[in-house]
């Protein structure tokens, strides 16, 4: 592994799922394209939480897309981080929110947005959309691509 990614303890490490995701550890690595202006896109299409009063179980397909600056999220402690929340009770909105706050706090990115399409509970879809603020000017800026939740059609 080269020296600037020596600090790496997740990626081509056996790594358990933390028991929260406070403990969940999000590691970064260094921007090999930094000051150029690009979109960087994770789905996560059966992330799992649950609920903070029954705690049943609550589904949603995550989008996460970010511009980089001087670093980028690695992605398997991104995939642990997420599966963290698996015993974690909070809202839909909560959960979201959460997620695009702590990588924002990671990483520093130019510009990032969270999109959370959450699958019905007692009837209703819920989504939640979070972003740091406007995208930068030039952003190639795709659709997240997931429909609106019209159950059997």
């Amino acid at each position: 592994m080269s020296d600037h990614l020596q600090h790496l303890t997740q990626l081509g490490q056996k790594s358990e799922i933390a028991a929260s995701p406070e403990q969940a550890v999000l590691e970064t690595v260094p921007n090999p394209q930094a000051g150029e202006l690009y979109l960087v896109r994770f789905a996560a299409p059966e992330f799992t939480s649950l609920c903070p009063i029954t705690g049943q179980p609550d589904f949603a397909h995550i989008v996460i897309d970010y511009v980089p600056n001087e670093l980028l999220v690695e992605s398997k402690s991104l995939k642990l981080f997420l599966a963290s929340f698996r015993n974690h009770g909070a809202f839909h909105e909560d959960c979201t929110v959460s997620i695009g706050k702590r990588l924002v706090a990671a990483m520093n990115p130019t510009w990032l947005r969270i999109g959370g399409y959450w699958y019905p509970r007692g009837g209703i879809p819920i989504d939640v959309f979070w972003q740091t603020g406007a995208p930068p000017a030039a952003l190639w800026l795709p659709d997240q691509g997931v429909a609106s939740y019209r159950g059997r059609g």
